[in-house]
């Protein structure tokens, strides 16, 4: 079963393993964008966590603590859209004390997918975080596995390197970001695992 307890040790696993990812993210970023990528999801991660452990109550309620401590931490680009992602993820689980951990995935990764969609207005094949979200999403739909689902959402971000961006500063660029995997997708892939419980 996932829990209160189980979610918070989730987001904190998430917000250990954003910090040591930092500097790969800022890495892959500074190919791409501003370089800032590993900084905005260590600070955000870390606040999610902060904010979902001082709160006693439903996972939906942990859900919403964690989306206003990511967007007070990151209020550009990934913060928008990842508060809305934990909203929805927080409605989707509903106001109840745990869900088998089956249905976790099936209701959290698509609910995270549709909440970037709809603050984001990105589609599969942008080179955003949403093409490790997408296959992600769809694997979870269709009854995968938590090793599935983290593997397909794996296997979108190093599609990204065979894409030219859609969205974003990265869209200027042109061609020139072809080989480079998505900064968003890496850190997407990241989140993927550590709500499915394997962020280690």
């Amino acid at each position: 079963m996932v829990d209160a307890a189980v979610l918070k040790a989730r987001l904190a696993a998430l917000a250990t393993r954003m910090a040591a990812e930092r500097d790969a993210l800022c890495a892959l970023d500074g190919a791409v964008g501003d370089g800032d990528h590993g900084i905005a999801m260590e600070q955000g991660m870390k606040a999610a966590a902060e904010a979902a452990v001082a709160v006693e109550g439903s996972l939906q309620e942990i859900c919403n603590a964690a989306a206003k401590g990511f967007l007070n931490a990151v209020g550009a680009s990934s913060g928008p859209l990842y508060a809305t992602g934990f909203l929805r993820m927080g409605k989707a689980l509903g106001a109840v004390e745990a869900v088998a951990e089956g249905d976790f995935g099936r209701l959290a990764i698509p609910a995270m997918r549709d909440g970037i969609v709809h603050r984001g207005k990105a589609a599969p094949g942008m080179k955003t975080m949403l093409d490790a979200w997408h296959p992600a999403a769809e694997c979870a739909l269709a009854g995968g596995t938590s090793a599935e689902i983290v593997a397909a959402a794996e296997a979108g971000a190093e599609a990204t390197k065979g894409m030219v961006a859609g969205l974003g500063r990265a869209e200027r660029l042109g061609d020139r970001v072809l080989g480079h995997m998505d900064p968003g997708a890496a850190s997407a892939a990241i989140m993927v695992a550590g709500l499915v419980g394997m962020a280690g």
